[in-house]
């Protein structure tokens, strides 16, 4: 009887071995359901207009009606472009600005605030809250108060946005006061993660605040410091919304970088081919950002 009862029972075990494999592939299967939706419109929103974007980077097209090939033309035309060669040097020169004075001032801010013990959560908020207002209302205010009837113009005597020594300078300086809170914020995060005990070893061996941060925690956030850096070059080759708005590109080109190029380019002079090869070469130098802060991460071991 025993045995009876015991044989009865052990083809249901197999089976019940096999059900949590089961699950996990019907799970799985369910999960990638779930992304055929969100799959499909990357593929037509996406990918259709990257790929036509290629092809009309080869073409001569004013954006209406059909499109003539014609090769490597526009890609050529770019070498002997004086106006592309302006908005590079200020893409570059916006690059360099965006890099060092929004990297110096959130690290700065995010070291300060990790020694705030009170109100730490009120300064991270006034901080933060110039990144959460929109472009368009920023730049606004902005305006008015670089204006050289009203605001700081009228104060130092200076237009500010109508100088061209003065225009992109004045225009990162905004950009600057938007972004800056942000990196406070991450910065701050990656600081709280260090752990305490190797600032209190240093602080034993008589290190201070400034030798604490530059042997402890720098070396700590470097993962953290090394991706923000990598997205901010991207971003600042893709700047476009507060140089757009204050200035337009003027005066005279002074402010003008490969976007606002681009947009003038494609929809005021409509050359929509040549802004399409405008477009390829900045999603080629965001490309090879990318591939360089990989193949760095990877031989310098920057993830660890």
């Amino acid at each position: 009887m025993t045995s009876l009862v015991t044989d009865s029972r052990r083809p249901a075990a197999p089976a019940a071995r096999r059900r949590p494999g089961g699950l996990r592939r019907r799970t799985a299967l369910l999960g990638w359901l779930f992304l055929v939706p969100l799959a499909i419109v990357n593929l037509g929103v996406v990918l259709g207009p990257s790929l036509q974007s290629v092809y009309y980077s080869f073409t001569d097209w004013s954006g209406i009606g059909d499109a003539r090939f014609i090769g490597l033309a526009n890609y050529a035309r770019m070498l002997s472009d004086d106006e592309f060669g302006d908005a590079l040097a200020h893409n570059l020169l916006w690059t360099l600005i965006s890099l060092v004075i929004p990297t110096f001032l959130g690290l700065l801010g995010a070291f300060l605030l990790s020694r705030v013990r009170r109100g730490q959560v009120l300064f991270r908020l006034a901080y933060f809250l110039p990144y959460t207002v929109a472009s368009v209302v920023s730049a606004a205010v902005w305006r008015s108060l670089l204006s050289p009837t009203e605001g700081f113009g009228e104060v130092f005597g200076l237009n500010f946005l109508g100088d061209r020594a003065l225009a992109l300078p004045s225009v990162a300086f905004v950009n600057t006061w938007a972004f800056w809170g942000f990196l406070v914020v991450v910065y701050l995060s990656a600081m709280q993660a260090v752990n305490p005990a190797l600032y209190e070893a240093a602080a034993l061996d008589g290190a201070g605040a400034v030798r604490q941060f530059v042997s402890i925690t720098l070396p700590s956030i470097r993962p953290t410091l090394v991706f923000m850096t990598m997205q901010t070059v991207i971003w600042s080759f893709l700047a476009f919304d507060f140089v757009y708005i204050l200035t337009r590109g003027g005066p005279a080109g002074a402010t003008e970088v490969l976007s606002t190029y681009m947009y003038r380019t494609a929809f005021s002079d409509l050359d929509a081919g040549y802004a399409s090869a405008i477009g390829i070469v900045l999603a080629l130098l965001s490309g090879a950002i990318v591939a360089v802060y990989q193949i760095l991460r990877r031989m310098r071991g920057w993830e660890a």
